[in-house]
């Protein structure tokens, strides 16, 4: 068996492209342009590139993109400010706070201090809260891409079995919320799941979000399962370094019905589900 590959980066330029006929036709019919504003703390270089590409992908939306770079010894309480600025600015629309922050700022603090109608992260306690209840809020970008890819292959969720492995508050415990919307049954792994490859070869969908590169053999995969990579690590080859994914992508090739790769998945539908995120915080706001 071949796997079919799922291709979140050609999905992410479908979904990119038709956002910003999107957008055209909210600005003439509101004379509003959504405005993202993204903060970096300090220099961290993943974390640069991660920013400078998300300012590239609002302009070329026809969305606003204020950029805030801020050195990394600034005080918690001037950070907070910088929010609350954003907060009341009404070309403001989404604010997104890039992490990793340094280790002297509490990232939950700053978290609540953005006000959830532009909290395109869906890192507030309100939107985590309204998505376990089921109810209208912003949701995390990567597991919104997660479902898309899904949506868009036509993988049967009713009823499957879903097997999530990593149970960060980023990725795999929205995730979870996510699938169950769908009415999958779904089982949330960690470190501590009990012999964890018989646990993943029950599953129907098989999403890996650890960052532990290739853990995830194919031994590990039911024949014709769905599998998702959403893991980023870095190894090097040749004095360069190569991504790499939770799953062992050649073995998977093997086993699974359909691969989503990292990389060429769900990363970058994260950016594209940020957008549309960042359009639906504007819509929302001007009482759309």
């Amino acid at each position: 068996m071949t796997a079919r590959l799922l291709d979140g980066k050609a999905l992410a330029q479908t979904i990119r492209s038709r956002l910003k006929g999107e957008v055209t036709q909210f600005l003439q019919e509101t004379a509003i342009q959504p405005g993202l504003a993204v903060i970096l703390v300090g220099d961290n270089p993943a974390s640069q590139v991660y920013v400078r590409n998300k300012g590239k992908a609002c302009v070329e939306a026809g969305m606003r993109s204020d950029q805030h770079v801020l050195p990394a010894n600034i005080t918690q309480e001037d950070l907070l400010n910088l929010v609350d600025r954003l907060n009341a600015d009404p070309a403001i629309h989404g604010i997104l706070v890039q992490l990793p922050l340094p280790p002297h700022i509490n990232p939950l603090t700053v978290q609540e201090r953005v006000w959830p109608v532009k909290d395109v992260d869906g890192f507030h306690p309100l939107n985590v809260g309204y998505l376990s209840m089921g109810r209208e809020g912003l949701v995390p970008c990567t597991p919104l891409g997660v479902m898309e890819i899904l949506k868009d292959a036509q993988i049967p969720l009713l009823g499957r079995q879903a097997v999530i492995v990593g149970r960060s508050n980023i990725v795999g415990k929205p995730l979870a919320q996510l699938l169950l919307r769908e009415h999958a049954t779904v089982t949330l792994c960690h470190s501590r799941t009990r012999d964890l490859p018989a646990v993943c070869r029950g599953a129907d969908i098989l999403i890996a979000a650890t960052g532990q590169k290739r853990m995830v053999r194919g031994s590990w995969i039911k024949p014709g399962a769905a599998v998702i990579d959403v893991g980023i690590s870095f190894e090097e080859q040749n004095g360069k370094y190569k991504q790499v994914g939770d799953v062992d992508t050649n073995e998977a090739l093997e086993v699974a019905g359909c691969l989503s790769p990292s990389p060429g998945g769900p990363g970058p539908m994260t950016i594209a589900m940020l957008l549309r995120n960042t359009l639906l915080a504007a819509r929302r706001q001007a009482g759309k």
